[in-house]
């Protein structure tokens, strides 16, 4: 099988996991809906499937491929700019900080929703180059970056229980937000997140020769005439930007950037950084949408939040990551 016919094959199964995916999390729960009821439930939204589909399972679908398209894509971006396999919006704060700015928004304006999404995004940049500039300017190692982002994650979230035990009145919205999911998300909350996810994932597409020569290094892509640091800093709005609109609405999901930029390089070890970009996308929703489905299903009829579930698979594969890592250094 030659390169293209393999790049092509790959993705054409992951399209059609995106399908087997929403299709899964339109028909399975608490009530089954069967295939043939679908379209007759979209048609109808005066029915009982209508209504479960509608105002349930149609949100809470397209939140999963949003979430997962735009933290996949915000992991591989910051893998590739930090030349880091460990890290991810989850490892090194990013999430963390997104979460704590969104929680604040929540806290003190919870009118206004629009408002998540910018906080979120605000939050995760501020994060994001602290760490970066911290790393950068101590000469530390990929060990001490993910180390140094574990810290500040615990510094933010402690910020966002010390919200909760202030102010009680939101202690159930806080503690889903932290846990991470979808239950309860509406399409007014995730318009404003839509109209920031899918603008960054066309520009990093857009954008991907000038990613692919910043992979290269720093040395080899300033021989290239790549402003790499202008070019670094636009690379690192943008995972911000990704992150933060998915943890507006998602709450505090981990491991989704760090997991599936790994199975894509895997599954594509030699394909471009536009291509790769892509099936992070396309497995990053079809795997978030799978996560949930399961965790709606697997205790029916009570609901394990998705991040909870995610954590259960990140965590042995983090720690397999860490491994393999320090086995390299050694050898």
């Amino acid at each position: 099988m030659t390169k293209h016919t393999r790049t092509r094959a790959v993705i054409i199964c992951l399209i059609l996991a995106v399908l087997l995916a929403a299709v899964t999390a339109l028909t399975m729960g608490a009530v089954r809906i069967r295939t043939g009821a679908l379209f007759s439930g979209f048609l109808d939204s005066t029915t009982a499937a209508g209504r479960i589909l509608w105002y349930v399972r149609l949100p809470r679908l397209l939140a999963g491929l949003l979430a997962g398209t735009a933290l996949a894509v915000s992991g591989f971006l910051v893998q590739t700019v930090l030349t880091n396999p460990l890290a991810s919006p989850g490892t090194i704060g990013v999430n963390a900080g997104a979460g704590l700015a969104a929680a604040i928004c929540m806290t003190f304006f919870p009118e206004r929703v629009l408002l998540f999404p910018l906080a979120a995004f605000a939050g995760a940049l501020i994060t994001l180059l602290c760490v970066y500039t911290a790393a950068r300017k101590s000469g530390a190692s990929r060990m001490t970056l993910v180390l140094a982002g574990v810290a500040i994650s615990s510094l933010l979230n402690a910020g966002i229980s010390t919200l909760v035990t202030l102010y009680p009145d939101i202690m159930g919205a806080l503690r889903d937000f932290q846990n991470g999911g979808f239950s309860g998300v509406t399409t007014t909350l995730l318009a404003p997140a839509a109209a920031v996810i899918l603008p960054c994932v066309v520009l990093v597409l857009v954008f991907s020769p000038e990613l692919e020569i910043l992979s290269l290094g720093e040395p080899t892509a300033l021989s290239l005439g790549l402003h790499v640091r202008g070019w670094r800093f636009v690379f690192l709005v943008l995972a911000a930007a990704l992150a933060g609109a998915a943890v507006s609405f998602g709450g505090l999901i981990g491991f989704v950037g760090l997991i599936i930029p790994h199975i894509v390089r895997l599954l594509l070890p030699t394909a471009g950084t536009r291509t790769r970009a892509a099936a992070c996308a396309l497995l990053g929703a079809a795997f978030l949408v799978l996560c949930d489905t399961a965790a709606r299903v697997i205790f029916a009829p009570f609901e394990l939040p998705v991040g909870i579930l995610i954590a259960y698979l990140g965590v042995p594969f983090f720690l397999w990551l860490l491994f393999r890592e320090r086995r390299k250094r050694h050898d």
